[in-house]
């Protein structure tokens, strides 16, 4: 079984639908800087803030892990279940890019560091060459 590459695993595991939907809103945040260049430096220092769907995924694994281990030793040993589900899930994520809460994020539009990038650079290049073409 060949591995999808680091770069494009999440957008290969993310329905063509929704795919579309974070590039149009993409191109709509670009078409609205190209026409507001003077608002481009605040746009940029909110992309650097931007937190990306693989950060989103960690925190939330992490936050699962550490209530549900505390509320083990507590309550139940029965939520040990859920940090050995969420282990298996992050596992899956890393070795194949998808896991079942991937789908509802992106649906929510969480993007990944590649889809940040591309408005970046694109808002970058009518930062240098208002008239240039974006790609």
């Amino acid at each position: 079984m060949a591995l999808p590459d680091t770069t494009h695993r999440v957008a290969l595991h993310t329905s063509d639908k929704v795919n579309i939907q974070i590039a149009e809103a993409t191109q709509r945040s670009i078409a609205y800087y190209r026409s507001h260049p003077a608002e481009i430096p605040a746009r940029l220092k909110k992309l650097d803030r931007e937190w990306d769907i693989e950060r989103i995924l960690e925190t939330n694994a992490a936050t699962l892990i550490i209530i549900s281990s505390i509320l083990g030793f507590t309550m139940s040993i029965l939520f040990f279940v859920v940090p050995l589900l969420v282990g298996a899930f992050l596992l899956q994520h890393a070795l194949q890019g998808w896991c079942p809460p991937l789908p509802v994020m992106r649906r929510i539009g969480f993007r990944t560091s590649t889809e940040i990038e591309i408005e970046r650079k694109a808002l970058e290049k009518i930062t240098h060459r208002p008239d240039a073409s974006l790609f």
